[in-house]
């Protein structure tokens, strides 16, 4: 059905007003005011007085404290947190992740953890055949009702009858049925998750809200040293065998950069999210900076670009010492939201060429006063609005922030930040 949500606009309209003003400001046209995106994430959750739980086992609890709270707090964009499969990541109980009710108090958001999955001489196990790796190797590392996963036939080395006998005798041993029997359970769970899914992303729609990103794309270096080696094995290897840190990111670029381009938004807008987060100042000097994340990152935003997509970066921890290596991408193609950055600066650096968008603390959305919040939105409009180009948004998570500081940001930044 069709929502009015705000001066008598539909979901439609609004969403495309919205995601109009978005994609101006970050092509560095003009626009009607300083755009306003915010994280919602668990939010709702402390608005209505609902455990963070119920985005994993709650859906009507979770929707209708969406759609009690989005209404309160109309940014342009957000970062929703969705509903979950509780049921089913309880099945697969994964060694990467805690959420609320499961290893995390109910009332407290989810956690991820790094876990090592590529082993330090396994480089080339994986490069020579990923699929088999991802599928037997790596899966079986993620959770213990997986590990059998490791003992089923390479599926490159079975052919023919024969090949089907092997499969067959393997799924009968006992490890490997447990893997198997997890699977589908959580896979059963998850397709009653589905339909729940979508529901709620009409909600955002309904409420005029267009999805954040079309598709997501991760720095090489990032995929390496997050998800598969881990940061300890990262840091070790980029002393021990370097060269091999450099193979994996190439060959992750390319296999990123083959993937098909997502879908358009409706209003035929290209997104792709991502994060950088090892490039920062915090854990990579300069020099590593040059050798271990650059080229590759560079080269992957500029693929990017090539294919006519919007990467939105968001630069986690402190970037103030690279600021002029954005300067290396086209004019107007990028969004560069950033964290800790010094914002000031990024504005001086930037100016004219990247979309800057930040970065009110959250620390002073938790526990500033409500003049507070004003005052430093004022501050960030006042420096980084003139020209264009820069859009408000906390540096991270909105968790726990008071609603009432969370509303003077928007209020503000729409009132105040009229060109």
């Amino acid at each position: 059905m069709t929502r009015f949500t705000l001066d008598g606009k539909t979901g439609k309209q609004l969403r495309k007003e919205r995601e109009t003003r978005i994609m101006d400001a970050i092509k560095l046209k003009p626009t009607d005011r300083v755009p306003v995106i915010t994280s919602m994430g668990y939010f709702p959750a402390k608005y209505v007085g609902i455990p963070c739980s119920a985005a994993y086992y709650d859906f009507d609890a979770w929707y209708d404290a969406y759609a009690k709270t989005l209404p309160d707090f109309p940014a342009d964009m957000i970062f929703p947190q969705g509903f979950n499969p509780g049921k089913a990541l309880e099945i697969l109980d994964p060694k990467t992740m805690r959420w609320p009710g499961h290893g995390v108090d109910p009332h407290q958001g989810h956690q991820a953890i790094e876990i090592d999955n590529l082993k330090a001489d396994e480089y080339d196990a994986y490069m020579n055949d990923p699929s088999d790796f991802m599928f037997r190797i790596f899966i079986s590392r993620v959770s213990n009702n997986l590990a059998g996963m490791a003992d089923i036939p390479r599926l490159s080395d079975i052919a023919g009858m024969m090949g089907a006998q092997a499969i067959a005798y393997a799924f009968a041993d006992r490890k490997i049925s447990k893997a198997i029997t997890t699977l589908q359970k959580a896979g059963r769970e998850m397709r009653k998750w589905r339909s729940k899914s979508k529901k709620f992303d009409q909600l955002l729609l309904d409420l005029g809200f267009a999805p954040y990103f079309q598709g997501a794309a991760m720095p090489p270096f990032d995929v390496i040293s997050h998800s598969m080696r881990g940061m300890t094995g990262t840091m070790m290897d980029m002393f021990r065998q370097p060269q091999k840190i450099e193979e994996l990111c190439d060959f992750l670029l390319k296999k990123t950069l083959e993937r098909p381009s997502p879908q358009p938004s409706e209003n035929g807008y290209y997104r792709i999210f991502m994060t950088n987060t090892r490039g920062s100042d915090d854990f990579l000097s300069m020099e590593q900076f040059k050798r271990f994340y650059w080229p590759t990152f560079k080269t992957l935003v500029m693929g990017l670009i090539d294919k006519g997509l919007t990467p939105c970066i968001f630069f986690e921890g402190k970037f103030t010492s690279r600021l002029e290596y954005l300067l290396e991408f086209p004019k107007g193609s990028i969004l560069a939201r950033f964290d800790t950055t010094d914002i000031f600066r990024a504005k001086d650096v930037l100016k004219g060429h990247i979309c800057i968008e930040g970065n009110v603390p959250s620390s002073l959305l938790q526990v500033g006063s409500k003049e507070d919040v004003i005052a430093h939105c004022k501050k960030l409009i006042d420096y980084c609005a003139p020209g264009g180009g820069y859009i408000l948004s906390p540096r991270s998570s909105t968790d726990e922030v008071k609603p009432e500081n969370l509303k003077a940001m928007i209020e503000f930044t729409k009132e105040y930040g009229k060109y």
